[in-house]
């Protein structure tokens, strides 16, 4: 079969898939060469070539149409710090997180996991988290890895362009990761997700609005785009002048406090205004604490009375749950309404 104006694509994909992520303008210049080697293989091929945006993304377009039976996409999104355009060949269907298969184990992409959700829920919406904070979710996964391991694996999430490290250590997504996982993190976390105001991108850097209750979040250069030609906050109406400016709060690691990861335990997403979740999960955390436990004998109490102490709580418990099964009346209680009683 000869050369034909279709090797183009072909070659296209071929380039960009050995890159994972690339800019627009690698992208383009990929494109150019593309086109250069088909016509140098063949001299009779007609193929149209300009160099700007509305031909880009024509061509885009037409790749994607290519990927479509293969639930891929060509897609793109602007890099949070530096503003530039990024594209990656992406999946579109099922668990975004099983693209992490070809590299890593199924128990480094569940560590993977662990740790993406605590950016994800990071107090003070500074999406980002300490090493020592990374190394304490292998003690939730029901595996055998080691913190040892744990540290080469996290190396390697920053050295393959899934997690960024900051010069104080801590870590936060990057732009493969919210670019390719894009659609797990919208599922995922979806209450916890922000969205630029002005491009409608995730949001995991940038500036908020200082007003309380405002929705404003920006990426900093689409901020700085903005008060170029408006001098108030979009949502709010607020007056961002000169003097104002310093009260814009940051998103991201600027944002972290101090100590925030001592004092944060897993945070779980969980509905609100259900009391009786809220009790339970309370109790789960006094029972990881050891504050649900029966407390320690004193030194200085004598066996003897502990142990008639110990069989007077059971004769009372058992006389409790006797004079409970002969009520006839109330309707029975389930075991969090008990402990409300008792607590009571």
């Amino acid at each position: 079969m000869g050369v034909s104006s279709a090797d183009v694509q072909r070659l296209f994909l071929q380039a960009i898939l050995s890159r994972r992520i690339l800019s627009q303008k690698l992208a383009a210049k990929i494109w150019e060469k593309c086109i250069d080697a088909v016509k140098e293989a063949n001299e009779t091929v007609d193929i149209e070539y300009r160099a700007d945006r509305n031909s880009w993304d024509n061509f885009v377009t037409s790749v994607n149409e290519a990927l479509n039976p293969l639930d891929l996409e060509f897609a793109h999104l602007h890099d949070e710090v530096s503003g530039k355009e990024m594209y990656a060949v992406v999946n579109r269907k099922g668990d975004e997180i099983a693209q992490l298969a070809t590299e890593y184990t199924a128990t480094e992409i569940a560590y993977f996991k662990a740790v993406l959700e605590q950016i994800m829920l990071a107090p003070n919406e500074s999406f980002c988290v300490s090493a020592m904070a990374c190394l304490r979710e292998v003690n939730s996964l029901k595996t055998n890895m080691t913190k040892s391991q744990a540290e080469t694996t996290l190396s390697s999430f920053v050295a393959r362009g899934w997690l960024l490290k900051s010069k104080l250590g801590r870590y936060s997504l990057s732009t493969r990761t919210v670019l390719e996982l894009q659609i797990y993190l919208r599922n995922t976390y979806e209450g916890e997700l922000l969205d630029c105001t002005i491009c409608m991108e995730l949001v995991t850097r940038g500036i908020a609005c200082y007003t309380n209750q405002c929705k404003t979040r920006m990426h900093t250069h689409c901020f700085n785009n903005f008060k170029r030609r408006h001098h108030q906050c979009p949502s709010c109406s607020q007056s961002w002048t000169e003097a104002n400016l310093a009260k814009l709060r940051p998103v991201g690691e600027p944002a972290y406090r101090e100590g925030q990861d001592l004092n944060q335990r897993r945070a779980r997403r969980k509905s609100t205004g259900d009391d009786d979740e809220d009790e339970e999960d309370e109790e789960e955390r006094d029972y990881e604490n050891g504050d649900d436990a029966e407390p320690e004998p004193s030194q200085s109490q004598p066996a003897a009375t502990q142990q008639k102490s110990k069989g007077k709580r059971k004769a009372a418990r058992e006389a409790s749950e006797e004079a409970e099964e002969q009520e006839e009346s109330p309707p029975p209680q389930t075991q969090t309404q008990r402990r409300r009683s008792s607590r009571r």
